[in-house]
C-alpha cells in the first residue's frame, strides 16, 4: 500500500476529526409499519450506546493498540458526558475537544432482531458544528493518520488540506452526498465510501463502475464498503474484491466505522491492501455480533481469532 506510513515518532498514530452521538437503541421483533399487525409491537430490548462515525473508528483504533486522539464538538448534557467518558475510558485523548452549552447529538435506532439491520433517526444542534479556527494545525501535524467524516464537511476539507500539507495520510468516512463531497474526495489520501455514495456522486448504478469513474478525482486507493457483499478497493487500475464473513448479525450499527478503524490499523502496520481489507472485514463482522456501536468494538485478539477461524462468503 502506498504511500508508506509516517514515522512512529509522531505523538499520535491517528487523529480523528468529526462528530459523536449517543444512541437510544431499540431491538424489535420486526420493522414497524403503519399496517395493522406492525403498527404496535413490544420492544424486545433497549439500551443506551455511544457512537459517531469518527468516534467509533477511533475506539476501534485504540482497542487495536493505536495511540488515538479525537477533535470535535460535544455538548454539556448527560449524553455528552457519557460519550466523552466512554472515549476516555478506551484511551482516546480528548485534550482538544470543544465543549458547547447545547445538547449533544443523539439518535434513536430501531434494530430488527432477526437480521441486525437498523433504521437511524437522529438530531444534531447547529452549534455542534466544528469551526475552521477550532482545528489546531499542530495537533493535525502530530498524527501519522488523520481520519475525517463528512458531518462538518467544511472542517473536514480544511483538516485534510492541513494534514496533506504536513505530509500526513488522510482517510475518510464519506457517508452522504453534499455539494462539497467531491472536494473532500480530492482532499483526502484514501477515500472510503459508504455503499450508496459512489453511485450518487457519479450517476452510475453499479458501485464498482462508479468507483472507477471516481478515479479521475483521486489517484490514491479508493474503497467502498458493501455490507454483506464485503468491500471493493481500486488500487491504481487494479480492482480488489474482498468478501465479507458470514455471521449471525445482531446489530450492524457501527460496522462501517469499525471497518475504517481496522483499515487504519492495518495500514499503519504496513500490511498489503488485501490483508488490510480482510482484517477490516473481520473486525466489522465481529462488531455485527454485538449490540451497539462503540460497545461492539473488538479487541485485537478477538479480531485475529475470528480471522483465523472464520470463512468468508463466496463472491457471486
Amino acid at each position: 500500500m502506498q504511500p508508506p506510513p509516517v514515522s512512529v515518532d509522531r505523538p499520535f498514530d491517528v487523529l480523528g476529526i468529526g462528530a459523536t452521538s449517543v444512541d437510544f437503541v431499540y431491538q424489535l421483533p420486526a420493522y414497524p409499519s403503519p399496517t395493522a399487525s406492525l403498527a404496535k409491537m413490544r420492544i424486545s430490548r433497549h439500551f443506551v450506546s455511544c457512537r459517531g462515525q469518527v468516534a467509533t473508528a477511533l475506539a476501534t483504533c485504540a482497542s487495536l493498540g493505536l495511540r488515538a486522539k479525537f477533535i470535535g464538538v460535544t455538548g454539556t448534557d448527560d449524553n455528552a458526558k457519557r460519550v466523552r467518558r466512554d472515549l476516555e475510558d478506551r484511551g482516546v485523548d480528548l485534550s482538544d475537544v470543544v465543549i458547547r452549552d447545547v445538547a449533544n447529538q443523539y439518535a434513536v435506532i430501531l434494530v430488527d432482531e432477526h437480521s441486525g439491520e437498523r433504521i437511524v433517526l437522529w438530531d444534531r444542534h447547529d452549534r455542534l458544528q466544528l469551526r475552521d479556527r477550532e482545528l489546531p494545525p499542530e495537533a493535525i501535524a502530530a498524527a501519522r493518520v488523520v481520519h475525517v467524516d463528512d458531518v462538518d464537511i467544511n472542517g473536514a476539507i480544511r483538516a485534510a488540506t492541513i494534514a496533506r500539507g504536513a505530509g500526513t495520510i488522510v482517510t475518510s468516512d464519506i457517508d452522504r452526498v453534499h455539494e462539497r463531497t467531491i472536494e473532500l474526495v480530492r482532499a483526502v489520501t484514501f477515500p472510503i465510501f459508504a455503499e450508496h455514495v459512489p453511485s450518487a456522486l457519479t450517476g452510475i448504478h453499479d458501485p464498482v463502475d462508479a468507483l472507477r469513474a471516481l478515479r479521475r478525482e483521486n489517484d490514491g486507493i479508493l474503497c467502498v464498503t458493501l455490507g454483506i457483499a464485503g468491500a471493493v478497493a481500486l488500487d491504481g487500475d487494479r480492482l480488489l474484491r474482498m468478501p465479507a464473513f458470514a455471521v449471525e448479525a445482531v446489530d450492524t450499527t457501527g460496522a462501517g466505522d469499525v471497518f475504517r478503524g481496522a483499515f487504519i490499523y492495518a495500514y499503519l502496520e504496513g500490511w498489503t491492501l488485501e490483508a488490510a481489507l480482510r482484517f477490516a472485514n473481520a473486525a466489522a463482522a465481529v462488531s455485527c455480533t454485538r449490540l451497539g456501536a462503540i460497545a461492539s468494538v473488538p479487541s485485537k485478539a478477538e479480531a485475529e481469532r475470528f480471522l483465523a477461524e472464520a470463512e468468508p462468503l463466496r463472491l457471486v
